[in-house]
């Protein structure tokens, strides 16, 4: 599997994107990949299909909760899984691009 990623570690051709690809630059953040971490990559990569844009954490929270309830639909939920950055964090390993209002 051979892909390339810019400096800061987010796809440079979207289309590469894979399951497999999507666990690689997950462990290289040092994050094993769980049924919870995929329904939130799920989830963003459908919001991206659809909308042409990488969502934000706000957006992700709402989306989470408009799925799976208040349980899953909070920030503290999406940092757990997603540490530091969670919405930048979550897009790259959907092989999305950054959100635009990360630095």
């Amino acid at each position: 599997m051979t892909f390339t990623v810019d400096k800061e570690g987010f796809l440079e051709n979207l289309q590469a994107w894979s399951p497999d690809i999507a666990e690689t630059i997950a462990s290289r953040d040092a994050i094993e990949l769980t049924a919870e971490h995929w329904e939130i990559i799920n989830i963003v990569r459908e919001y991206y299909a659809q909308y042409k844009i990488s969502p934000v954490a706000r957006i992700i929270v709402k989306l989470l909760k408009d799925h799976y309830g208040p349980d899953k639909g909070s920030s503290i939920y999406l940092m757990k899984l997603f540490t530091g950055r969670p919405a930048r964090m979550v897009n790259k390993i959907a092989g999305l691009p950054k959100p635009t209002n990360c630095d």
